[in-house]
């Protein structure tokens, strides 16, 4: 199916029931992939996001000489080349709608003997990547852009690149982890130092494959010159995925749903506390840890909720889910203000105009803010809204069905592969009352 023809049409009303494991997260899929590419021995992979954008880092280290076998049902096995095995790749590295990859592999590749270039499709191909071939300059990379500084992205090889202390101009794991990842290939002590925590799976999983990884208060270090050694990873559920459900079973009356082994990394659980603040009734159950990140069930219930000011110091630790969460302020009591996420303009859509005109669309008072929204609460009507190939918007508005008075109807839906294969199928089975078409 092609991006502009797959639509999605979700009859009104239904609660969310029973027991739902979502895909597995994709920040982990990715970096599973990358450092079992670069580890010394054999990786064993569980629980992988099966996504367009997961299997375009896959495609890439395969690309690039990497033995890896799979996926089957989420299991893959890497046969590792060692930090510097990795082989010039016979044309462009593509990689879709993947910011994740491209960023995090400009850092990686930025280090190698060879040179590569990185492209992806249109939405990507408008991301900024400035944020991350700027300190690469620094460390000594040299980076060709678009006009725009955009990708694609030339990289030429052979850099020898420095250690450099980097402050974060703004809060962003996917900056941090290329500085961290070209620090790898740095001679000296890579540091970088962001303004707010972000989600840290990069720090964890170089831990885990054996990798030294230092963190003093808000600035985390690392020595180039080390190797990665082969591990196994089990990949939770991704928390931006579960959040749809968490969102759905809080706005729909009656709904009471298990969402199972999610993720629940504190750099990436906002949502859940941003929910709790609008009265949401979550129960988390079954706490263990898998593979150093911290795994667990919720448990939803449905609730009345109400409008908050969401605290700017959650704003990172929710940032890909404020979709979910623009829905869930327009079915709460009073008013919601986010403020703080202009990061929100600039994902693979602008979430935050886009999500602005599909909330009023659908009868809600939306104003959109050069950094966030401000959103009163109320009755839900039926219509027609545009994802704008964005795959949060999409799935975003799905859940808004469950609580309109008429069928919602999202064009520009087939993205939602990139992060959640299988959407409708796990969504139907719970009771979302949606059916996709060409």
């Amino acid at each position: 199916m092609t991006v502009e023809h797959l639509t999605f049409r979700v009859a009104p009303g239904g609660a969310l029931t029973g027991r739902i494991r979502v895909p597995g997260d994709k920040s982990i899929s990715h970096r599973s992939i990358m450092f079992g590419s670069l580890a010394d021995g054999v990786t064993h992979i569980s629980g992988f996001l099966e996504g367009e954008d997961s299997l375009n880092t896959l495609r890439a280290f395969r690309a690039m000489g990497v033995d890896i076998d799979g996926p089957h049902a989420g299991r893959i096995t890497i046969n590792g080349v060692g930090v510097d095995g990795l082989k010039a790749p016979a044309g462009d590295v593509y990689l879709g709608n993947s910011g994740t990859s491209m960023r995090l592999m400009a850092g990686l590749l930025a280090g190698q003997e060879f040179d590569s270039t990185l492209s992806g499709d249109t939405s990507l191909s408008r991301r900024p990547m400035a944020r991350v071939t700027n300190p690469l300059a620094l460390m000594g990379a040299r980076i060709d852009t678009a006009e725009k500084g955009t990708a694609p992205l030339h990289i030429k090889g052979g850099s020898a690149l420095k250690a450099i202390d980097y402050t974060l101009p703004m809060a962003s794991a996917q900056v941090k982890s290329c500085v961290l990842l070209a620090g790898l290939y740095a001679q000296g002590r890579t540091c970088v130092t962001e303004p707010a925590p972000t989600r840290d799976h990069t720090e964890r999983m170089l831990r885990g494959f054996g990798y030294d990884v230092r963190r003093e208060g808000n600035t985390i270090c690392l020595d180039g010159g080390g190797r990665l050694a082969a591990t196994d990873v089990d990949v939770p559920a991704d928390i931006s995925s579960a959040a749809f459900f968490l969102v759905g079973a809080s706005i729909a009356t009656g709904s009471d749903l298990v969402v199972e082994h999610v993720g629940m990394n504190p750099t990436r659980t906002g949502v859940i506390d941003i929910l709790r603040l609008m009265g949401a009734d979550l129960t988390v159950a079954n706490e263990r840890e898998v593979g150093g990140e911290p795994v667990a069930d919720i448990r939803v219930r449905a609730a009345r909720l109400k409008g908050i000011r969401i605290p700017e110091a959650l704003v990172p630790l929710a940032i890909d889910e404020f979709p979910v969460l623009f829905v869930a302020a327009a079915c709460a009591d009073g008013e919601t203000v986010l403020t703080g996420a202009e990061e929100l303009r600039v994902k693979e859509s602008d979430r935050i105009q886009v999500m602005a005109d599909g909330l009023q669309l659908l009868g809600i008072d939306a104003v959109p803010t050069p950094d966030g929204m401000i959103i009163q609460g109320g009755p839900m009507r039926g219509g027609r809204v545009h994802a704008r190939e964005d795959h949060r918007i999409a799935m975003a508005f799905s859940m808004a069905a469950l609580v309109a008075d008429g069928a919602v109807i999202i064009d520009d839906c087939a993205n939602v592969n990139t992060s959640f294969p299988n959407y409708v199928g796990l969504a139907s089975g719970v009771g979302l009352q949606i059916e996709a078409s060409e």
